[in-house]
């Protein structure tokens, strides 16, 4: 019986690790400059805790929770998404009401249909800032996200759309008065958006059924601008002015959010690059949740990047490593042939020594060099152990030469 892997789920090799190391090297370089740590949270988290943060009238709830109940009779649920888990960590820990810059990084699942982009064990970075208040916080937080567009390379494929969800007094506010009027539009709503109409008419919004496209694109369609006082939008115009230069800002007010906890700035990260599943960051403010969790009140705010929509964005950089094949012909002295190779890897970070670990004749050997996509081959065998001379051929010339063990180093310091 031959096994594969579950629908949804990926295997990455060598080939695509690199791009991922070039990528965490890049947002991690990013997150050092502002002083953010990173923290590490259990993949597996009480099923409740997301019902509580995500919110049940939503559709990773509802419809993409990977849950089960353990032997314990305990419901459990892979992690949909990493915040409310860091959230969870800092109330445990009775640390909920410092000061917290944090970053974390790693698999979530949902159950989804796969395409494109989308994935379901996909992999997130995630950034939260606890007890900062609305104000410098959300500059910051907009400039890192501008930080790793620029890093990455791919400022000029995206664009940062904002809004503001108001206090949580407007946000309801506006909720009630959104129900009445597509209360008179019902039933030519999806039966997916009239569960939303009940539950939280806010995602009617963020719906991408055409009847609610066509109902949300009348002229009377309450504005959500219109409920947010002069210093929830002079935000959103700070935010605009900071960084318009930087990367092409959009301040929009239809943006909501997916997720239940949010309030105040919200925002998202589009390429259209991307084809259907354009978004690849997202986040906004979170001030309630920390309190509705059994915390102590405390002003929060943060993004999630999707990893793997961001890879396909992202173009790295070729390595100015130099590969050197190591090719072992001698006989007893193969452990001496060995010591050399073992010396010469600690010569330089700037280039990297792979063995061919085959016993094939050297003619063999060598096409697997250049198959490997090597710089240099070092040959060495027992006569050359003897003479103290090994055989350094460059792969890409085609031209070989007798050096020393004085010589080689030389030749491994300054490539």
């Amino acid at each position: 019986m031959k096994f594969q892997s579950l629908r949804g789920m990926q295997d990455i090799f060598q080939s695509d690790s690199k791009k991922w190391h070039q990528l965490r090297q890049a947002y991690q370089l990013v997150l050092n400059r502002y002083g953010i740590g990173e923290v590490q949270n259990p993949i597996l988290e009480n099923l409740n805790l997301f019902v509580r943060t995500v919110g049940d009238s939503s559709d990773i709830v509802n419809k993409e929770l990977y849950s089960f109940q353990d032997r314990n009779g305990d419901f459990i649920a892979l992690r949909p998404e990493g915040t409310a888990g860091f959230i969870r960590s800092i109330i445990e820990k009775k640390i909920e009401h410092e000061s917290h810059k944090a970053y974390y990084a790693g698999p979530m699942f949902r159950y989804e249909r796969p395409q494109k982009g989308r994935f379901r064990q996909f992999h997130q970075l995630g950034v939260e800032y606890v007890g900062f208040p609305e104000g410098d916080a959300d500059l910051e937080i907009i400039s890192i996200v501008a930080d790793l567009l620029e890093e990455l390379g791919i400022s000029q494929k995206a664009v940062i759309h904002i809004n503001h969800l108001g206090s949580s007094e407007v946000k309801q506010q506006y909720c009630n008065v959104l129900k009445e009027f597509l209360m008179d539009y019902k039933d030519s709503l999806s039966e997916i958006d009239q569960k939303r109409l009940e539950s939280n008419p806010l995602r009617v919004l963020d719906s991408k059924d055409e009847s609610a496209q066509d109902i949300l694109a009348l002229q009377e369609v309450p504005r959500y601008e219109e409920f947010l006082t002069e210093e929830h939008l002079q935000l959103l115009n700070d935010i605009n002015d900071t960084f318009q230069e930087r990367v092409d800002i959009s301040i929009d007010h239809k943006l909501v959010r997916g997720l239940d906890y949010y309030t105040g700035l919200v925002f998202e990260v589009l390429s259209n690059e991307l084809g259907a599943q354009d978004s690849f960051i997202g986040g906004g403010r979170y001030d309630n949740l920390i309190l509705e969790l059994g915390g102590k009140e405390q002003s929060a705010i943060g993004f999630a990047v999707g990893l793997d929509r961001l890879l396909t964005l992202f173009e790295p950089s070729n390595e100015d490593r130099k590969k050197i094949i190591f090719i072992n012909l001698a006989g007893s002295n193969r452990h001496h042939a060995y010591k050399i190779a073992s010396n010469i890897r600690a010569l330089s970070k700037k280039v990297s020594v792979e063995s061919i670990l085959t016993d094939a004749s050297l003619k063999s050997q060598l096409r697997k060099a250049n198959k490997l996509g090597g710089d240099f081959a070092l040959i060495i065998g027992d006569d050359e152990i003897t003479s103290g001379n090994f055989i350094w051929k460059d792969l890409n010339e085609g031209t070989q030469e007798f050096v020393t063990l004085e010589q080689l180093t030389g030749k491994i310091t300054h490539l």
